[in-house]
């Protein structure tokens, strides 16, 4: 707040008014940050990426939910809490891709909302071997 001549106060023009962010838009912002730390091969369980794998050729099933995918977040006003289940790839070390991915998504969900990352919860669900065919192919029908 800040002083008028008259002894009032008023806000400043960017505090007027509320923003709120809804869960979605965290999940992906986390989502992207995660997937951008080397070692981690997706997000999600081996069962949501073949459903969404399917989804995601259905048209009109968009593509967001593949960024969503493996993310769950609680947003409050000034806070958010996040759970992610991320395969990872063979010979990695669990614990230091892991700790990458916390700090990732803590600096880009708090520099994009605003809101304070209190804690990213992560469950490996998997590990990728180098000779495993990946589930998704990268065709897509049209």
């Amino acid at each position: 707040m800040t002083e008028t001549a008259s002894g009032g106060s008023h806000k400043a023009a960017g505090d007027r008014g509320r923003t709120t962010i809804a869960d979605g838009v965290v999940e992906k912002i986390a989502g992207l940050a995660a997937r951008e730390v080397v070692g981690v091969h997706a997000l999600g369980s081996g069962l949501s990426r073949t459903l969404g794998a399917v989804r995601d050729r259905v048209p009109g099933g968009g593509k967001s939910a593949s960024v969503t995918r493996g993310v769950k977040a609680e947003v409050g006003e000034v806070q958010t809490a996040l759970d992610l289940e991320i395969v990872v790839d063979y010979g990695v070390s669990i614990r230091d891709v892991a700790r990458a991915v916390r700090e990732n998504v803590v600096s880009a969900v708090e520099r994009m909302t605003g809101l304070e990352v209190v804690e990213v919860n992560i469950a490996v669900s998997d590990v990728k071997l180098p000779d495993e065919p990946d589930e998704e192919p990268e065709s897509r029908l049209q």
